[in-house]
């Protein structure tokens, strides 16, 4: 048997372990099995040194993703740029670090047409929103606006986006109105706390990518697509990065994305389903 899971802090929710075993069934890897583990920082560590021979990778959530930086063996390029890994491959008794963030943020843009998305405001400064100038960065955005509630806050994202060639620009959330209109305004804001910014957003005709993924849609999508706007929501990153996920664990690049997607948006209807029944 080989194995795999997702750590984090909470857990129970994680939609990963829906992810990756229907790449699983698609791609007739029936001895394979991934669980999700509920895991902190101070438990990674006596957790990693116990894993055995069959473990071929884990995914990482939050708050392990700087931690595990410095519990492996080497890191990518953009996992050290990034300052954070999200995936941890074992390979020849050893811990390779990635970070697939950023591929699941430039594809999702991608695939819904905003490859080139023009100036972007990033609203958040925790370490989605680092990952978000990382693939803006990628995308050939030179430069982007910082949009957090606290400037001494926001530091090490800025440091993030200045560190993969973007000129990055902290203002406070207040002001980032000002900032628009923009080719791409990102929110990385949890839950509703983007809720009191749809107005502006809207009314700019700024494409959106919102992080959440449920409840969906936010009313910051809402308004956005009611504006006419191009919304793009954190299902897409998740799938994608989970994707990513998949072909380094495996080895192999006959990931079915298609089988994976309606996993994921099946799971999401039955949660959404169960919330408001």
């Amino acid at each position: 048997m080989r194995r795999a899971a997702v750590l984090g802090s909470p857990i129970a929710h994680s939609l990963s372990p829906v992810l990756h075993r229907a790449a699983y069934a698609a791609m007739g890897l029936d001895g394979w099995r991934y669980d999700a583990v509920e895991c902190g920082e101070d438990g990674l560590a006596r957790l990693l040194d116990g894993l055995g021979p069959e473990w071929a990778g884990l995914s990482l959530t939050m708050p392990l993703k700087r931690v595990a930086l410095k519990l492996a063996d080497s890191v990518s390029d953009l996992a050290e740029r990034v300052g954070g890994a999200n995936t941890l491959v074992f390979r020849d008794g050893r811990r390779h670090a990635e970070n697939t963030d950023v591929y699941g943020i430039v594809t999702a843009l991608g695939e819904a047409g905003l490859g080139s998305p023009g100036p972007a405001v990033v609203l958040g400064g925790g370490a989605t929103a680092a990952s978000a100038l990382a693939a803006l960065a990628e995308l050939g955005l030179d430069a982007a606006v910082l949009a957090v509630r606290d400037p001494g806050r926001a530091s090490e994202a800025a440091e993030v986006g200045e560190r993969c060639g973007l000129a990055v620009r902290v203002v406070t959330l207040d002001r980032f109105a000002d900032h628009l209109p923009a080719g791409l305004v990102v929110s990385t804001l949890p839950g509703r706390a983007a809720d009191a910014f749809a107005g502006p957003v809207a009314a700019s005709g700024a494409a959106l990518f919102d992080v959440v993924y449920a409840p969906w849609p936010t009313a910051l999508a809402a308004a956005v697509e009611r504006a006419g706007g191009t919304v793009v929501g954190g299902f897409a990153m998740l799938l994608h990065q989970a994707v990513r996920q998949v072909e380094l664990m495996t080895g192999r690049d006959d990931v079915p994305v298609a089988a994976m997607r309606g996993a994921g948006e099946a799971e999401l209807a039955r949660r959404a389903a169960t919330t408001s029944g």
